[in-house]
Parts: C-alpha cells; sequence; structure tokens
C-alpha cells in the first residue's frame, strides 16, 4: 500500500494533469474506470492537438481514444489545426484562459464542431453508433452507411469509410465543420480488395481535420506513422503490447487440455511444454504404428484414422471447466451451422428457465417484421432451438438480423457458445472468456493457406473479457497436421507487417483530374503509403547502387595503364570473348538443328555412325519414333549389340545414311540371339567405325571468323598490349565490368519500384482520354463527370454500359437481373456458367460481355489489372425477387455448388444491387427512362427480408 506522501504526490500531479488537459479530466470524470497508460498519452496528444497512431491488442481498449475524439467534438474544444483561425468566437463570446496561457472560447460559447468515426464494416458502424447514441443521445450522433442514412447533420456521425470517401470526391456540404476523424481499424487497409479506399480518405481529408488511427498492434507502426507524417503533419504514435487480461494459450489433444507454454518467459522464447511435445510425440507415433487399428479393407497398410474430440464434447468440457461463453472458429459456413446440429443433437442445453424465457422475447422482438412463411424458408426454428440452448453459428451467409441477434445475446451472456468463421474477429465487439481454434487453416477465396500471426492474435484476441475476466483462454484443437511448435510461433508472433493493397482505379482517376489536374494527381498517388513503401523498399538498394559506384571509380584507378585508354583495349578483348561464345553458342543451335532434321529422316534397316560418347561406333535403325512432339530418339543397335535409343545430343554431326540392311519384320532387340545376328550384318557392311565426312561450316561462321580475326590485330596494335602488367590491369577491369552489370540491375529494379503508382496512373489516363472519359487536354468530359459518380468495383464497365444504352428499355426485374452481373461474384469458381432469363436479360448481359471483353482487351495492352469478368450466378434470384416470387423459390435458384443460395448471401448481393440501381437513379450518364425504372427496381427489391434489412 502507497503511503500518505505518495498518494499526495501522485494526486498534485493528477491535479497538475488536469490543468494541463481540461478536457481529457472532464471526460475521464464520465467513464468509470481509470485511463491506461496507452489511452492516456494518446488522449494527451489529442488535446495538445496532434493527429494519433494508436496501436494496441484487440479488446485494450483503443476505441476510449476515438471516443475522446468525439468528446473534444462535442465540447468545442479547438482542434490541432489552428482552429483559432479557421473559427473564431463572436462577439461578446465568454472568453477563458486556456492551457498555456491563450485565450479560447469557453465550452458553452465555442462553435461546435463535427467528428466522423469511420468503420470498415456495416455491422461494426451500426454498432458504434449505438454505442454512441447510449452515450450522448440520438440527436447527437448520426449513422451513414450503404443501407442506412440517420440523422446525418448531427455533430457525430458514424460511417463507413467509403461513405466518407465518397463524400470528399462530391465535395459534400456535410464536410463543413469537420474537425476529427477516427479510423477505428485502420490496419484494414491492408485489405486486398477494399484496403485502397482508407488511403484514398487519409490523403484527400483537409489539413484542419485531425486524424485518429486505431490499429490492432503492427510490427511497422513507426513506418506508417512516418507516412502519416508525411501526409497529414504531425502524428503521435502510441504503442501498446499490454493486454488488459491476460492470454493463457491451451491445446486440446484428444481428451487431454495442456498448456503450450510452461510460464511467460517460455512464451517469449516459443518453448512449447516439453510434456505436450511429449504426448503429441507419443500420439504421432502410435498412429504411425497403427496401436488400435480395427479390421477392415486397407487396415494393415496404413494406422487409424486420427479422429479428434467431438464438438459438443469440446463444449461440454469448457462448461464444466468455466471456460464459456466461447466463440469457436471453424473456417467454413457450413461447418458452424453443422457444429450447431451436432450439440443439439447431443442433447446439449446450456441456459437456464429464465434465460431461456428472455432469449425468447428478445428473438420476438426482432423477427416482427419478416413474413412467417419466410421465417420458416430461413430455418427461424431450428435457429430459435439453438439460441434457447445457448448455441448459435455466426458467419455471412445468415440472415443479418439473425447474425446481429446472435451478437446481442452472447454480449449479453444469454448466449454460451458460438460457432463463427473468421469474419467475427473484425472489429466487432463480442468479447468471449475462451477462443478455439478448430484448425490453423482456411480458405482465402482462391486456396487453403496457413492463418498468418496477425489473423492468429486477431481470433485469439477475442478472448478475456475486460472488466468482467481475470484471464482470457486460447485453445488449439490438435490434429495429426499441427505441430505444437508452429503454433508456439503464431502466439508469441504479437505483431505482423501493414502493407498497403492501394491501387488507382478508374474512378478516382477521373475523380483526383476533375478536383486537382493531371499532374497533381500523380503527386497525389505518389504520397499513398503504396508508393511510401515501394520507395521505402528501394532505399537499401540504392544505398548499394552508391557503394557500388565508389567501388567502380576504385577498381577503374587500379585498372589504369601508362601506355594507353586501357578502357578502349578492355573492350577490345570483351568484344572478342562476346563474339567467340556467340559464334560457339550459334555453331551450338546449328548443329543440334541440323542432327534434330537428319534424325526424324531416318528410317528402319538404315545404317548411320553414331559420332560421339559410349556408343560411338556404327548402327542400324530399328525404330525411327517419329512423329511426336519432342525430340525424335530413334531405337538403334549398335555393332557392339547395344540397343536403346539416341538422342540429338549424341550428334556432333547429321546422322548420315552410310548404307542400308533389311530388319526383320519382327525384330525382338531384347534378345541376344537377334541383337549377335544383326550386329554382325552391320559389322559385315564393311563401313569404317570412326570414319565420315565432318559437317561444312556456314558462310556466316566463316564470316564471324574473320571479323574476329580483325578484332585481334586490332588488339595487338593497341599500345596498352605492350604493356608487362596488362594481365593485372584486365583483371581489374573484368571486376569492374562485373560491377557495373550488377549495379545497372540494381537501378532497374530502383526504377520499377519508384514512381509504379503513377505509371499506372498514366495507363489509366491514357486509357480513359482514349475512350472519351478525358479530353486531350486534361479535362474531364461529361461522360468521365458521369463515371466519377459509379462507386463499384466494375465502374468502367457499367459506365460503358450507360454510354451504349444496354440496360435502356428493360423492366424493373430486368434491370435488376442485368445489373446483377456486373456486380456480383461467386465465392468460388464454378464448372459451368449459371442460365440467364431469356430474352431483354439475355440481350443485355451477352452486350455487357462484349463490352466487357473490349474493356478487357484494352487493359491488357497497356499492362492494366483486367476487370474481373461479369457473372451470371445472381441475376436469377434477384429477377425472381423482384417480379415477387417467394423466398424459397427464390434461395433454390441461386447458382451454388453446395445447393441453394443462403439467406445472407442473398441480402447481402440484393443490397449491392440496390446500391448500384441508386446510382443509376441519380446518374446524369442515364437516360430518363432508365433513372425511373431503376427507382422501381429499387421498390420492388427492397421487400420481405430486404425490407427489414432497409429499415435496419
Amino acid at each position: 500500500m502507497s503511503s500518505p506522501a505518495e498518494r499526495y504526490a501522485a494526486a498534485r500531479r493528477r491535479a497538475a494533469q488536469a490543468s494541463q488537459f481540461p478536457a481529457l479530466d472532464e471526460f475521464a470524470r464520465d467513464l468509470g474506470f481509470d485511463l491506461d497508460d496507452f489511452q492516456r498519452e494518446a488522449c494527451q496528444s489529442l488535446e495538445r492537438g496532434s493527429g494519433v497512431l494508436v496501436c494496441a491488442p484487440t479488446g485494450a481498449g483503443k476505441t476510449v481514444v476515438g471516443e475522446f475524439a468525439v468528446h473534444l467534438a462535442l465540447r468545442g474544444a479547438p482542434a490541432g489545426r489552428s482552429p483559432a483561425r479557421e473559427v473564431a468566437p463572436d462577439a461578446g463570446d465568454e472568453v477563458v484562459p486556456a492551457a498555456g496561457g491563450e485565450a479560447a472560447p469557453s465550452p458553452a460559447a465555442a462553435t461546435r464542431r463535427k467528428c466522423f468515426y469511420t468503420t470498415p464494416i456495416k455491422a461494426l458502424s451500426n454498432q458504434k453508433y449505438h454505442d454512441l447514441v447510449d452515450r450522448y443521445g440520438a440527436e447527437q450522433v448520426g449513422l451513414l452507411t450503404g443501407d442506412n442514412a440517420i440523422n446525418g447533420d448531427a455533430p457525430v456521425v458514424v460511417m463507413t469509410t467509403e461513405v466518407l470517401r465518397n463524400m470528399l470526391y462530391a465535395g459534400s456540404a456535410t464536410l463543413e465543420g469537420l474537425a476529427y476523424v477516427v479510423m477505428d481499424e485502420v490496419h484494414y487497409l491492408a485489405d486486398r480488395f477494399r484496403g485502397g479506399v482508407w488511403e484514398e480518405v487519409i490523403i484527400h481529408l483537409p489539413a484542419s481535420v485531425t486524424l485518429v488511427s486505431l490499429s490492432a498492434t503492427v510490427s511497422n507502426a513507426e513506418e506508417f506513422a512516418d507516412w502519416l507524417v508525411t501526409v497529414r503533419g504531425e502524428t503521435a504514435v502510441v504503442v501498446s503490447e499490454h493486454r488488459p487480461v491476460p492470454l493463457w494459450q491451451h491445446m486440446l489433444v484428444g481428451k487431454r487440455m495442456f498448456d503450450l507454454f510452461h510460464d511467460a518467459d517460455a512464451a517469449r522464447k516459443h518453448d512449447v511444454h516439453p510434456e505436450l511435445l511429449r504426448y503429441t510425440r507419443d500420439t504421432m507415433r502410435r498412429l504411425e504404428l497403427g496401436e488400435g487399428r480395427s479390421a477392415g479393407p486397407g487396415a494393415g497398410r496404413r494406422g487409424p484414422r486420427w479422429r479428434g474430440p467431438m464438438r459438443p464434447d469440446i463444449v461440454d468440457r469448457l462448461d464444466r471447466e468455466g471456460l464459456l461463453p466461447a466463440i469457436l472458429f471453424i473456417f467454413s459456413r457450413a461447418g458452424c451451422a453443422a457444429a450447431v446440429q451436432q450439440c443439439l443433437a447431443a442433447g446439449l442445453r446450456l441456459t437456464s428457465p429464465e434465460e431461456r424465457a428472455e432469449i425468447r422475447r428478445v428473438v420476438e422482438s426482432r423477427v416482427t417484421a419478416i413474413p412467417g412463411e419466410d421465417l420458416t424458408v430461413l430455418g427461424y426454428w431450428e435457429w430459435l432451438d439453438g439460441l434457447e440452448r445457448g448455441l448459435a453459428a455466426h458467419h455471412a451467409g445468415m440472415l443479418p438480423v439473425f447474425k446481429e441477434v446472435v451478437e446481442e445475446l452472447f454480449v449479453r451472456g444469454l448466449v454460451k457458445a458460438v460457432f463463427a468463421t473468421e469474419t467475427l474477429a473484425l472489429g466487432i465487439n463480442m468479447p468471449a472468456r475462451c477462443v478455439v481454434l478448430e484448425r490453423l487453416v482456411k480458405f482465402n477465396g482462391e486456396a487453403h493457406v496457413d492463418l498468418t500471426p496477425g489473423e492468429y492474435t486477431q481470433l485469439t484476441g477475442r478472448a478475456g473479457r475486460r472488466g468482467i475476466d481475470v484471464e482470457g483462454h486460447a485453445v488449439v484443437v490438435w490434429s495429426p497436421e499441427t505441430d505444437p511448435r508452429h503454433v508456439a510461433g503464431l502466439a508469441s508472433t504479437r505483431t505482423y507487417p501493414l502493407r498497403s493493397s492501394f491501387r488507382p482505379s478508374y474512378n478516382m482517376a477521373v475523380n483526383l483530374v476533375g478536383t486537382v489536374g493531371a499532374e497533381p494527381a500523380r503527386a497525389l498517388l505518389e504520397s499513398s503509403f503504396a508508393q511510401f513503401q515501394a520507395d521505402r523498399s528501394v532505399v537499401g538498394l540504392a544505398r548499394q547502387v552508391q557503394r557500388n559506384t565508389e567501388t567502380i571509380e576504385a577498381y577503374g584507378a587500379e585498372a589504369a595503364c601508362h601506355h594507353g585508354d586501357f578502357d578502349e583495349y578492355f573492350a577490345l578483348r570483351v568484344a572478342i570473348a562476346d563474339r567467340e561464345r556467340a559464334l560457339a553458342r550459334q555453331g551450338q543451335s546449328q548443329r543440334k538443328a541440323a542432327a534434330v532434321a537428319s534424325l526424324e529422316r531416318l528410317r528402319v534397316g538404315d545404317v548411320i555412325r553414331v559420332p560421339s560418347g559410349r556408343r560411338a561406333g556404327l548402327a542400324v535403325v530399328l525404330d525411327p519414333a517419329t512423329g511426336g512432339f519432342g525430340e525424335p530418339r530413334p531405337l538403334v543397335l549398335t555393332q557392339d549389340r547395344w540397343a536403346g535409343r539416341v538422342s540429338p545430343g549424341d550428334f556432333t554431326t547429321p546422322a548420315e545414311v552410310l548404307a542400308r540392311i533389311r530388319v526383320p519384320k519382327h525384330f525382338n532387340h531384347r534378345s541376344p540371339a537377334a541383337r549377335r545376328d544383326l550386329a554382325a550384318e552391320v559389322s559385315g557392311t564393311g563401313l569404317d567405325r570412326h570414319g565420315g565426312r565432318r559437317g561444312g561450316r556456314s558462310r556466316q561462321a566463316v564470316g564471324e571468323d574473320h571479323r574476329i580475326s580483325q578484332l585481334r590485330t586490332e588488339l595487338r596494335r593497341h599500345p596498352c598490349h605492350a604493356c608487362a602488367d596488362r594481365e593485372e590491369h584486365a583483371r581489374w577491369a573484368e571486376r569492374r565490368r562485373r560491377l557495373e552489370k550488377d549495379t545497372e540491375e540494381l537501378r532497374q529494379r530502383v526504377a520499377g519500384r519508384t514512381g509504379s503508382l503513377a505509371r499506372t496512373f498514366d495507363r489509366i489516363v491514357a486509357l480513359l482520354t482514349a475512350r472519351g472519359y478525358l479530353s486531350a487536354d486534361g479535362g474531364v468530359t461529361d461522360a468521365g463527370r458521369m463515371l466519377g459518380r459509379i462507386w463499384t468495383e466494375a465502374d468502367l464497365l457499367v459506365a460503358e454500359c450507360l454510354r451504349r444504352g444496354v440496360w435502356d428499355g428493360l423492366s424493373p426485374a430486368e434491370l435488376a437481373a442485368a445489373v446483377s452481373v456486373v456486380v456480383f461474384e461467386a465465392r468460388r469458381d464454378l464448372d459451368e456458367r449459371a442460365s440467364l432469363p431469356r430474352g431483354p436479360v439475355a440481350d443485355a448481359v451477352e452486350e455487357t460481355l462484349k463490352l466487357w471483353s473490349e474493356i478487357e482487351s484494352d487493359e491488357a495492352n497497356r499492362g492494366l489489372a483486367v476487370t474481373r469478368e461479369p457473372d451470371f450466378g445472381f441475376a436469377w434470384p434477384i429477377y425472381r425477387w423482384a417480379r415477387g416470387e417467394a423466398l424459397a423459390k427464390v434461395l433454390a435458384s441461386g447458382h451454388q455448388i453446395d445447393g441453394e443460395m443462403p439467406a445472407g448471401d442473398f441480402v447481402r448481393w440484393a443490397r449491392q444491387v440496390v446500391d448500384l440501381l441508386g446510382q443509376l437513379a441519380d446518374s446524369g450518364g442515364a437516360s430518363t427512362e432508365l433513372r425511373s425504372t431503376a427507382r422501381q427496381a429499387i421498390a420492388a427489391v427492397n421487400r420481405g427480408v430486404l425490407a427489414y434489412h432497409a429499415s435496419a
């Protein structure tokens, strides 16, 4: 316990800090808990006026810093970009002294400023919106996502990052008064599909905006912060490796649970618990030896198949050991659903009667807007049964409202075990006491790949609820493919590098050119984190080039000759050597070509001479073996009775037919007697074993010999040829030549990386200019302005469809189906192309494919990333839905590998179709009729489960 003097000193320090940071003191008083050191440091930097990058583990409390930015905006405190010069107080405002002696408006009188809180996904935006509403009231907080627009003019608005990017390009009036932007989960900029949007926002935000970046712990935080300083100005870096709730790592091997590490020191050294290593080795040995193998087909050939613990047994084990609530990560949607069914079949029940009643009340209140017939199709009753027993799945294929209910019930402690895919780990606040990883391999959309240390940390970081749990637990289920030492490496690597995924797009190009002009746009791209990292990666190469250059100069001094210009003399030596090598290669190539041609002409019975090798001498052809795609390899019998195939490599000169003998029709070259008799006939031809004509040399070769002779004469006449030290000089000159070659390769690597984004941008600009979206003088045409308002991955293809009238004349349902092919992307490649509604839809899609083919060809010719091919897999479902058909029939029409389309997938893709239809409805490039049809299509799609989702 601290002494009275120590407590008094601590109180004095807090008082001093409060006087320096009045806003933070005010904010902290309402939290209900003490700030951690990293939180306090980051908030103090914000109040000083600096931007801040906070890197801390999942669950450490990074969002407190973002909430402090919200507090500063609502309080009216000056932001860090000299706000007193931007927003002056009105005359008569009460002015009170601020920290440091400056005058600042009082909180009551200060002009209220805005804060935007951005997240990577809608679910996290919705969750953060509700958190802030609970704290500050609905009138102070708004929400803007692709689905929802609530109180968008509020001083605090939560939104997805794409929404803010679109605002910046559109010059939205909502940006007026913006003082802070919080970028939650900013490490999402590494996402290969949508991460580039984050960099666009960071680059384009007005200089007056203070940026608050919240990230998981990354190993290159300083590099990222250095870039933030270059584009945003002063940025404080606050890194915390400390987890507020300690995390214990375990492995479940069969029915036994082991600690992965003996203690904290072992964890730092990656030293796996000896008992775990011994037990897994013994288990592997038993499997390999086949102990306990059951009888049956193949039982004698391989050991028993490993059967790990059943999922119900794992949940029951966690329940008995007090480790619930738990998230069990299964990297398969079907696996998550199956796990719930397995637990139900095993009779698991983790809830009390009171909890079951509360669960039913919550669920029924949330699904009232969904028609009863749709609930049956969606598997509502089975889902509810699982919830009432404390069990649930969570994955992207679920209906969004179902996922939201699972999240709410889990946070409230009513659902005890959730089987989830890795999408749950992204930002959503669902902490657990324990996290279980069934496998360490996941499907990334293209292949099955190992989890990275960063992914492992993100997933297991959910374990340990701050303020509830004393410690968290992460459990990896062992299998023969799982090495405990590999798990130790994942668990001990707390950080991972942040790599940019930024690349220019067509929409970005026209917006940048229209906003700042072509040349400034190139400069903006070169200021991206992607280019910053590319440039940094060549720093070492550039330094090596400099060192090589200095060494080259030193070698040149050593090679200098007082007789004359040794560089000139050495150049003659190099020219002679190069020509001799080229002549040798040419001769070798010509000889091989001639040998190939001669072997291809051989027939059965031809007697030839093999000029070199172990089989040199006369031979008779038994099988010419022509007509294949490889080199000819005729089967021959030598006069030494060896039978086998020869190749062009055995012939330094073309194979010449010297005689012909008869080969029996059914000659068996494997018979020693047959070989002896035929070899005797070969020897009886009277031909010389070693003789034969030599191949003549080509005129080109003779001419090259003459040029080499001339160079040798010139070499001997050079003054440096008489130098006694010429060979010593030549050794130094050769070293210099080799180093110059290596250095030139380094320079090319540097040039290839430096300015790479700008070169891509130039190619995009050239393509857009050729297609009429940009004018020759660098301006944006009407078509370009239309393209600048299309926010989809296939932006250029959509713009071309609008310009060519591909979607004109379609009905609302037909339009929804036709536009779906440019937004939908199947989760896996399908062997066959999905069918299309006949008539206008098929015709429109055929025209879309033709346009895509033109664009793809243009892109390939210019070295650009190719626009993804249209995907027909969602055309039938959205067509039937827009026509008013039942949900069951719609889901059954989805082009899926494993049966019908999951409801969550249907809703997600339908929302993307609605989003694109909304862009068409507002597009200046669409006809009046098309805009009207797009609005009708939106109304047709937004019904049933979509109507609920639109209003949620």
